[in-house]
């Protein structure tokens, strides 16, 4: 079972950076994909990015876009986070997670995904 704690959370101030980390217990994780969801105050959890096994595999959702960016290093079982020009909206708990390799619309809801982290708190300020 795999296991996966998030990290680098913390308070900043809009406009500024943070990059949050992945770390994944066990051996399958170059063979999982590895997805980001946020949980922003008053609204559902959501979609942020995911990436894949192979290169160049990522997507990411719309308000993301040009701003955060997601990255691997399977030689240390951890999964990247790097967001840029973070706004108050940002706010909120991020999780990352893992599915098996998944194509198609339906491989982005949080249901395909089937290990979860803890959660790290990102709060922006204006």
């Amino acid at each position: 079972q795999v296991q996966l704690v998030e990290s680098g959370g913390g308070l900043v101030q809009a406009g500024g950076s943070l990059r949050l980390s992945c770390a994944a217990s066990g051996r399958t994780f170059s063979v999982n994909d590895v997805g980001w969801f946020r949980r922003t105050p008053g609204a559902e959890r959501e979609f942020v990015g995911v990436i894949g096994t192979t290169a160049g595999d990522i997507k990411y959702a719309e308000f993301v876009k040009g701003r955060f960016t997601i990255s691997r290093d399977n030689a240390k079982n951890t999964a990247y986070l790097q967001m840029n020009n973070l706004k108050p909206e940002d706010t909120g708990v991020y999780y990352c997670a893992k599915r098996p390799p998944c194509s198609g619309s339906g491989c982005y809801d949080s249901v395909v995904f089937n290990s979860w982290g803890q959660g790290t708190q990102v709060t922006v300020s204006s």
